[in-house]
């Protein structure tokens, strides 16, 4: 059995030209039985360590607000994490925070192959066909993080995060510097962790400005506060945008 090319991804949206491309890689939590469970309680299998919870959520709201398209992961990033590229070994991780992850254990060349088959390469092709039509003149990609790591409690709230393009991070972090959330810059995880695997592959060759938001998962958890934390995210962008505009980096 092989993984149909439709469980990879999901694209959502008028594939027409539109300023932003908002791309969510950790969106599902979904197992396809092709590949089974992975050793995994179905309690770790639908918490934070197998997916981005409200991810999808707020990529949707944004990408409704800015009349864009979106392109999200299928599967749980525990079969295969599209924010790494085949060679990085976390790719397709046999440990995540305190879980061990049995099914990933020992895989031998060919199942590994088979993850970067089934579910890497159509997301990675839906990318970039994607941006073909839409054209977008910036990518946002869009993830959650679990507000205790390894025990210890975190304090930010949502992370601007970049790689060495960081137009549209520097003017998002100056609009929310006064604002109601603790937002830092590559916090809570940065360039050195691996992280902006995606910015890499399909913003900076195509020199568009990018950036990836990281959102407090227990924010994410009630209507009225996501609401709020999406329009702060809206305002930000809407104003980085402008900007770039004003100075010349986008038409």
């Amino acid at each position: 059995m092989t993984l149909d090319d439709s469980e990879a991804v999901v694209i959502e949206g008028a594939m027409a030209p539109c300023d932003i491309l908002f791309v969510c890689e950790h969106a599902s939590s979904k197992f396809p039985s092709v590949f089974g469970a992975l050793g995994l309680s179905d309690e770790v299998r639908q918490s934070h360590v197998a997916w981005d919870p409200g991810a999808l959520t707020l990529t949707r709201e944004l990408a409704r607000r800015f009349d864009c398209t979106l392109v999200a992961g299928g599967v749980s990033r525990l079969l295969y994490d599209c924010n790494r590229p085949p060679e990085a070994q976390d790719a397709v991780p046999a440990k995540s925070e305190i879980f061990e992850i049995p099914g990933n254990v020992n895989l031998s060349g060919a199942d590994r192959q088979a993850r970067v088959t089934q579910i890497y390469q159509p997301f990675k092709e839906a990318v970039e066909q994607v941006i073909e039509v839409v054209h977008p003149k910036a990518i946002v990609t869009v993830h959650s993080f679990t507000p205790v790591y390894h025990g210890k409690q975190r304090a930010v709230e949502i992370g601007i995060l970049h790689d060495r393009d960081t137009r549209l991070a520097d003017s998002m972090l100056t609009c929310m510097a006064d604002g109601p959330f603790v937002t830092l810059r590559n916090d809570p995880y940065g360039p050195e962790h691996g992280v902006t695997h995606s910015l890499k592959a399909y913003a900076l060759p195509r020199k568009l400005p990018n950036v990836m938001l990281e959102v407090r998962n227990d924010l994410l958890a009630s209507d009225e506060m996501a609401a709020q934390i999406t329009d702060v995210i809206e305002a930000a962008i809407a104003q980085g945008m402008t900007e770039l505009r004003q100075a010349g980096e986008i038409a």
